[in-house]
């Protein structure tokens, strides 16, 4: 079963490639950050199962696509160039200094046109937890292929992302974060805060943050520790529960990264790890009981659950990390029996890959609507290695 899931997934990422012009960089560029996050890495991985070079070609090629079209000014836009505003040479040796835009068909909201709710999805910016899934492509480019610079734009972003997105609020909560910013990362488009922003902001910092230490290449202009420290006195404000299937997958691949990151010695508390694995059961029992999941395909969307089925695998590698190492996590601890409360659920990743793999659920708007992005992701559920094995 784990050759087939290879075989598909390569079909699957090759006809990506194809359909979105990474390869050729002929035709419309279809870029679309979070979706090429999750490519990036699952090309890295079928280059590291499969061994053919046109994978690692397709990863890196991507990178550069991305850079070119979401670190630029849209096209419809009266700016041009580099969002960082550097002329070319040097904007393309600092591609993520003020950010990537979401890469969203329509242009952001003006300063005079009204705000329209469900418009608000369609229009173009920056979003938080899409640059941090950048951060991750990043990372794992960079440590894979051993591309230091890789890192350093990481970071860079990072630093980029962190000082337009929190904000010091007047209210007794201190600072806060800002869930969508204009291209030029100038102005708030959306004030509300994402509710998992600030973890995912302190798992992808302490992930590039890893990566340069390892590389001793700490610098002023890279240093994330205030950043760090920053983000996660948000994180102790927030509430992480949810019954969304994405944010429940979300929550159980940075539980993994954060297991990862305490077993390097990256960070030493196990507080942010037993709060995102507390916050997990009730979430995802509310989703099962709820029965989306069984849904006919024109209800559903692929995305949105094929997250909850990476998370479920993230959780299956976790729990082999928690079993084979009880001098770290006490099996009467909170983080083990955090960890043998979710194996109840865990064979609905399988139903999940399942019927979002039956070509006749691939014939349904849901899924022909979004097609880039459901293929991808299920793509990742299939071969999750490149995104989740971050060391």
């Amino acid at each position: 079963m784990d050759e087939n899931n290879l075989a598909v997934a390569a079909t699957i990422m090759e006809e990506f490639a194809s359909r979105t012009c990474v390869a050729s960089g002929k035709g419309e560029q279809r870029r679309y950050l979070w979706t090429d996050a999750f490519a990036v890495c699952n090309f890295i991985e079928l280059h590291r199962r499969i061994g053919d070079e046109k994978f690692r070609e397709l990863a890196l090629r991507l990178v550069d696509r991305v850079h070119q079209v979401l670190g630029r000014h849209r096209e419809d836009d009266r700016r041009s160039g580099w969002l960082s505003g550097l002329d070319e040479e040097p904007g393309k040796l600092h591609p993520t200094r003020a950010g990537l835009r979401i890469g969203k068909k329509l242009n952001e909201r003006g300063p005079s046109d009204p705000w329209d709710e469900r418009l608000e999805w369609d229009r173009d910016g920056q979003y938080f937890h899409y640059l941090t899934k950048w951060m991750r492509a990043l990372n794992v480019a960079s440590r894979t292929f051993d591309l230091p610079f890789f890192n350093r734009w990481a970071a860079e972003l990072a630093k980029a992302a962190h000082a337009a997105f929190v904000y010091a609020s007047s209210f007794p909560e201190g600072k806060l974060m800002y869930w969508k910013m204009s291209i030029d990362l100038s102005s708030p488009q959306v004030a509300s805060m994402g509710q998992h922003d600030p973890l995912d902001g302190y798992v992808a910092y302490s992930l590039v943050q890893a990566t340069a230490e390892k590389n001793d290449d700490i610098s002023v202009e890279t240093d994330l520790s205030n950043e760090i420290s920053e983000i996660k006195e948000i994180l102790r404000k927030i509430r992480l529960v949810t019954a969304d299937p994405l944010g429940i997958g979300g929550l159980l691949c940075d539980a993994y990264t954060l297991a990862n990151l305490l077993m390097k010695g990256c960070i030493s508390e196990t507080d942010t790890l037993e709060s995102v694995l507390s916050s997990c059961p009730r979430g995802i029992a509310e989703f099962e009981k709820s029965n989306q999941w069984k849904l006919p395909a024109d209800y559903r969307l692929a995305f949105r659950e094929l997250g909850l089925s990476i998370g479920l695998k993230a959780w299956d590698r976790l729990r082999k990390i928690v079993d084979t190492h009880p001098d770290r996590f006490a099996p009467d601890g909170k983080v083990a029996r955090n960890v043998r409360e979710l194996e109840t659920f865990f064979d609905l990743s399988k139903a999940i890959d399942e019927f979002w793999l039956d070509p006749a659920n691939q014939k349904v708007s849901t899924w022909k609507d979004h097609e880039d992005i459901n293929s991808v992701m299920l793509a990742t559920s299939l071969v999750p290695e490149g995104f989740l094995n971050v060391f």
